[in-house]
């Protein structure tokens, strides 16, 4: 099943995101995040595709196939570009629908220190028209609430995703943020620039002091004033903190889905447990 048909009929969706290991070897290693995640019942879940070669794009797409084979459920593959050839990409593309996926979500990726970019695919917008001419994939396509950290204006933010949307993105996906205006600002932005497709908000519950201060470096996201009192308060207790940054982001979702969002992704850090409470809490608010 595509994505996009989720949304017809005005579905709210929640959806999970995980990271495969590495190696192929260690993919046993997620099974049991996999069976508490799945026995949630997502409406999809999103698999990872880091920079570790074909190894772990093997292991991306060994996941995403468990998901669809023994849990049922839609995987989402993370496909990179910019070190890809046009060739490497159709290796991958048949790899994908031998596994039955049917989503990708596109992306640039990130630029490797001492290695040069292929030449095929500057932005993700390349990769959908690309493939969209040669493939029949439901593509997803990321957003920055905040901004893209190296777009030059939020005025060229809109424009570069107007474009990705044109390439022929389905469905946008946001990066996380901690402050819901920031979200609902770029909802009108892109309503006034005729973006016209739904728009999963991306949540990543802060229950680590150290990983949410990695995301604000590598993605420039803000922190609200409550939420770092939050994490200050209780970062010499994990449990603590645990609880407090739960209910933050808890409380993030149902201000969320109370104005109407189109659907919820969880950045679980493969913390099976932080999809667990926030399904049990907004429970009764997303049927």
């Amino acid at each position: 099943m595509k994505v996009s048909e989720l949304y017809k009929d005005k579905k709210k969706t929640l959806s999970f995101e995980i990271v495969p290991p590495e190696k192929n070897s260690e993919l046993s290693s997620i099974d049991e995040t996999l069976d508490i995640l799945c026995e949630l019942n997502p409406d999809f879940i999103s698999v990872t595709f880091g920079a570790g070669g074909s190894e772990n794009c093997n292991s991306t797409i060994e996941v995403a196939r468990k998901i669809k084979e023994k849990y049922n459920i839609e995987p989402v593959v993370h496909l990179t570009c910019l070190n890809y050839s046009k060739d490497e990409i159709d290796l991958i593309a048949k790899q994908l629908q031998q596994s039955g996926v049917q989503n990708i979500l596109a992306l640039r990726g990130d630029k490797i220190p001492n290695v040069q970019a292929k030449n095929d695919f500057k932005y993700a917008s390349d990769l959908i028209a690309y493939m969209k001419s040669k493939y029949d994939f439901c593509f997803l396509g990321a957003c920055y609430p905040e901004g893209h950290p190296e777009s030059e204006s939020s005025v060229a933010d809109i424009k570069h995703l107007k474009e990705k949307v044109n390439s022929g993105t389905e469905v946008l996906l946001s990066q996380l943020f901690f402050d819901n205006n920031y979200f609902y600002d770029f909802q009108e932005k892109c309503k006034v620039a005729d973006i016209d497709v739904p728009i999963i908000a991306g949540i990543m519950p802060a229950i680590s002091k150290s990983q949410l201060e990695k995301m604000v470096s590598l993605c420039g996201v803000t922190i609200p004033p409550q939420l770092e009192r939050i994490v200050n308060k209780f970062s010499s207790n994990k449990d603590s903190l645990f609880d407090a940054g739960m209910s933050y982001g808890i409380s993030q979702i149902i201000d969320l889905l109370a104005s109407d969002v189109d659907g919820v992704h969880i950045y679980t850090m493969n913390n099976p447990m932080v999809a667990k409470r926030i399904s049990a809490e907004i429970h009764n608010f997303i049927k």
